[in-house]
């Protein structure tokens, strides 16, 4: 069966449900959904049960600067073969959101990193705590207001080593690859060595095998004598001169 006949059946099946209060969009290979926040875990069971999308694949947050924060979740019906996304947005000022655990388990360790990471609360989580940021993190890192000390600590763009832009310490000492010599006569050989062999010489340059032609060539002596034709020419020489005889 094809996408658009998956589509058109889910949605259907969501606006019997909940009418005109979601919004659906067509995605490559299923359909996302957004619900607002109080028919968040409604519509979470609904794929669930309904839908047959038992498989939980991920959450996390979007920031949308003035609009908010989105929530995301991706889940998967193994029976149907179709996707789903839901989403929900929360005010920037208050982002809090019931917890999804209780509809699919798989979402605790989700919740952890998007709460940790945007600072958004998941009301009802049993373990709410830290999962990737050491402890005392001041902060929301994915937020798009966060300030990196990156940033901070040298202009942005910023120069590919320390000191290359003319801030901060000197740059620090190149280490060369294990089996290349360190600069000085033997890196410059093998510098030499290395570079490239042009194909073509450029217009109104010689190539070194013609200039070595040409060498061979006036070294060669002719056989005919000083005023006779090179070798192999097939010419005859004007008479009286040449060989004798």
């Amino acid at each position: 069966m094809s996408d658009e006949p998956v589509v058109q059946a889910l949605s259907e099946a969501w606006t019997a449900r909940f009418a005109d209060e979601i919004s659906m969009e067509e995605t490559h290979g299923g359909l996302a959904v957004g619900v607002p926040p109080e028919h968040w875990l409604d519509a979470l069971t609904f794929a669930r049960d309904d839908l047959s999308c038992a498989f939980f694949d991920w959450l996390t947050g979007v920031d949308e600067l003035a609009e908010g924060f989105a929530v995301v979740v991706h889940v998967y019906s193994l029976e149907r073969r179709h996707h789903l996304l839901i989403r929900t947005r929360v005010p920037k000022r208050a982002p809090v959101l019931p917890t999804a655990t209780g509809v699919y388990r798989g979402a605790g360790w989700h919740e952890r990193e998007t709460a940790e990471m945007f600072g958004i609360l998941f009301e009802g989580h049993p373990n709410l705590v830290p999962l990737l940021l050491p402890d005392g993190f001041e902060g929301h890192p994915l937020r798009k207001d966060f300030v990196l000390a990156a940033r901070v600590a040298k202009p942005w763009p910023g120069a590919k080593e320390p000191g290359e832009s003319g801030h901060g310490a000197p740059s620090r000492r190149r280490v060369r690859p294990p089996g290349v010599p360190d600069e000085g006569a033997w890196g410059a050989a093998a510098e030499r060595a290395a570079r490239p062999r042009r194909a073509h010489p450029p217009e109104g340059e010689p190539s070194p095998e013609a200039g070595a032609s040409a060498t061979a060539a006036e070294r060669q002596p002719n056989e005919d004598g000083p005023g006779g034709p090179p070798p192999g020419s097939g010419e005859r020489p004007p008479e009286g001169e040449g060989r004798d005889g």
